[in-house]
């Protein structure tokens, strides 16, 4: 009994043998799975460092392109405003990208919206090129236009001064001269006349003048006026101070010493004519202003002193 016990006790050689290789099977496959996890472990390690890269690679260029953006839109100034809608777009897109990359995302998806984004991005840049040289050119075509009309308006400035300095040689040419204009006092002695400078003696005062040829007048009846002024207040020397002795001198209507109608032949005329004193008047000493009138023009003027 007890030799039998002691066999069942005693493991036989081969048993322990069959554990030992099972013992280092199982120690085998242990130490590979560890060096297959470190290995696993490492390699995902270098792919999310290398993930990573690529987020901080694709927002880079995100950030560059609406830079590049922005400053694009700061050099065509108010021009951009016409593409306010693309601005929009490229705007909307570039944000979807950068939440993309905030969250799970795939390489290969971003990369796609990235380059669809660049060519809406280089869109954008050719039609503000395109607007800015249509509008580059409309400028020059309006600054060539306003040059234009600046040099049409000299020219129409000056043929309007042309014009006038012409009608005002006209009209100069067309207006009475006079000449050797002579203012006498005068005495009646019988039938004929005296000269005399003493205001108590004068009867009469006599204005001589010699109306000049002109060929630009039409010739014909004119009626030429004459003021004299007396002294010591220059009061004109009047027949009546009714509007039937007064004539229109550019717009205003003045008083007239004496009113004589010419027949006016486009030749010199010499002309004289005369004012009466009346018996009850008196002469006062001083000087004696005449001018002479046609029309709108003062056409000459003399002095007579008297003592």
């Amino acid at each position: 009994m007890e030799s039998s016990q002691q066999a069942k006790k005693i493991p036989s050689p081969n048993s322990t043998r069959w554990l030992y290789i099972i013992l280092a099977i199982f120690a085998l496959i242990i130490i590979a799975l560890s060096i297959w996890l470190i290995s696993a472990k490492s390699t995902l390690r270098v792919l999310q460092d290398e993930k990573e890269e690529q987020r901080v690679l694709l927002q880079r260029e995100v950030d560059s392109l609406i830079a590049e953006h922005n400053l694009t839109k700061q050099a065509y100034g108010a021009l951009a405003d016409s593409l306010v809608s693309k601005d929009s777009l490229i705007q909307a897109n570039a944000n979807e990208i950068k939440n993309l990359l905030n969250t799970q995302w795939e390489y290969y998806k971003i990369k796609k919206k990235l380059e669809r984004l660049q060519v809406i991005s280089q869109g954008y840049v050719r039609q503000m090129d395109s607007l800015h040289t249509v509008n580059q050119n409309l400028t020059e075509e309006n600054e060539r236009i306003r040059e234009e009309v600046v040099q049409e308006r000299k020219r129409s400035q000056q043929l309007i001064r042309t014009k006038e300095e012409l009608t005002e040689k006209v009209e100069l040419a067309g207006v009475f001269r006079t000449f050797n204009v002579e203012v006498t006092g005068v005495r009646q002695r019988g039938r004929g006349e005296t000269e005399t400078d003493r205001a108590s003696r004068v009867e009469r005062i006599k204005i001589c003048f010699t109306l000049a040829e002109n060929s630009i007048i039409q010739a014909g009846n004119k009626n030429i006026y004459l003021r004299i002024a007396a002294p010591p207040e220059s009061q004109i020397l009047v027949k009546s101070r009714d509007d039937a002795y007064s004539f229109l001198f550019k717009g205003e209507r003045l008083q007239y010493s004496i009113m004589e109608v010419i027949d006016y032949r486009n030749t010199d005329q010499e002309i004289c004519v005369y004012w009466d004193k009346r018996d009850t008047q008196e002469l006062k000493p001083g000087m004696y202003t005449v001018d002479i009138y046609e029309g709108d023009n003062q056409i000459g003027e003399a002095n007579l002193l008297l003592k």
